[in-house]
């Protein structure tokens, strides 16, 4: 019997492997093909049946980079709006959930609720709102009107308290009679114990920015300013749609934000499964 229970284990688990790996196989798919058709001649992109491997190869990547597009200012502004987004995320998301999950104040929990329910308002709900704010601030067509929004976020405040809830209070308390006060007993005792968590926000803020649309389209009007996913719309319209050269384009503009989850996925599914059980 315990034998039967045993083959029959070990063959669905094959099973689902083999069918994991059939969809993770059909995922890639669009990408490999992109890849492929960004190292192929112009002409070599309509040939039927699809080469998947070219069989002329063209590099495409140094006309994208080196060539008289703007695609290299388009890059460094979305490096440059995303790492500041990013760090500007993770101290005010930490300062606030330590504040919510440590610290005892008048009025802390029903605070705590209120913040979360801004996370249930539609963003295109504020988009005139926030337009006529960057407006009166004058940061209207400049990175900070992409990078101060996205510093403060509920769901970077929720996904924090969860890890700092189970830190023990008898910790904090010892760092305290040593004489550490709140902002010391956050950056040496907090910030540590929350590493994974810290990681996972700074992949999901990596992800939010660098692929973010809507508010580059709205508050960048400077063709200089403009992001990664503006600057696809302008390079394909400088190219007059080639499209061996707008797949190494897009190769381009995918490449950074796979790369880093490769590297941090295990921090990633860590953070998000450890704190879905938390608090």
């Amino acid at each position: 019997m315990n034998s039967l229970i045993k083959n029959r284990y070990i063959t669905n688990k094959a099973l689902a492997t083999i069918m994991m790996f059939i969809v993770a196989l059909i995922v890639m798919l669009p990408f490999v093909h992109m890849v492929s058709t960004s190292l192929k001649q112009e002409i070599d992109v309509y040939n039927y049946p699809i080469e998947i491997i070219p069989s002329n190869i063209k590099n495409n990547y140094y006309e994208v980079w080196a060539g008289d597009y703007k695609f290299f200012q388009y890059y460094l502004n979305s490096i440059k709006v995303t790492a500041l987004t990013t760090i500007g995320l993770l101290l005010t998301s930490s300062m606030a959930a330590f504040g919510f999950a440590k610290m005892k104040f008048k009025g802390r929990d029903a605070l705590f609720i209120l913040y979360l329910a801004t996370l249930m308002i539609p963003e295109h709900n504020i988009i005139v709102p926030k337009f006529i704010i960057f407006r009166f601030l004058g940061i209207y067509d400049t990175h900070l009107a992409l990078i101060l929004p996205r510093m403060f976020n509920a769901f970077g405040v929720f996904l924090l308290r969860q890890f700092m809830l189970s830190i023990p209070d008898e910790l904090l308390q010892s760092a305290k009679i040593d004489g550490a006060g709140s902002f010391r007993t956050w950056l040496r005792i907090a910030l540590p114990l929350t590493k994974t968590a810290m990681l996972s926000l700074t992949m999901i803020s990596i992800v939010w920015s660098w692929n973010d649309y809507l508010n580059p389209l709205i508050y960048l009007k400077s063709e200089s300013l403009y992001t990664i996913t503006l600057g696809l719309l302008r390079f394909i319209d400088e190219t007059g749609k080639k499209y061996s050269l707008i797949m190494a384009a897009c190769v381009s503009a995918t490449i950074l934000p796979i790369i880093l989850f490769l590297f941090g996925q295990k921090y990633f599914i860590e953070g998000l499964t450890s704190g879905a059980v938390k608090g």
